[in-house]
């Protein structure tokens, strides 16, 4: 008795500590599992199709390192379409015209953003 008591106190749910998050390719079949959960009580039998193939394909090709290894091609995408945005938005205050430093601001601000989301998977 007094061994299992000392087995559940070690356990981190009966210590009170939180459960580690999901990372890699757990995450990933995670996150598709819940929208396939809400896709089913929405009743949107073509989300549904979608996410099961989409889970199928998680659990059959996904490893953690070909994931690591996707994401880190992403970061590299991303950074270089701030580049290029950095770039036209420099071009863009060379000329002068006020409408396209705008468009280019605006432009340079949503490559960034995905850069940092790009980022913040990579850490996942």
């Amino acid at each position: 008795m007094a061994a299992l008591l000392a087995l559940g106190c070690a356990s981190p749910l009966l210590a009170g500590e939180a459960p580690r998050p999901l990372t890699g390719c757990a995450a990933k079949q995670d996150a598709i599992e819940r929208q396939l959960e809400e896709a089913k009580a929405q009743g949107n039998r073509n989300r549904v199709a979608g996410l099961q193939t989409a889970l199928e394909k998680v659990k059959t090709y996904c490893t953690d390192g070909s994931l690591t290894q996707e994401r880190k091609q992403r970061v590299l995408e991303a950074e270089k379409e701030v580049a290029q945005r950095e770039k036209d938005l420099r071009k863009a205050l060379n000329q002068g015209n006020a409408e396209k430093v705008d468009t280019r601001k605006n432009k340079l601000a949503e490559a960034r953003a995905e850069l940092e989301q790009a980022k913040r998977e990579l850490e996942e």
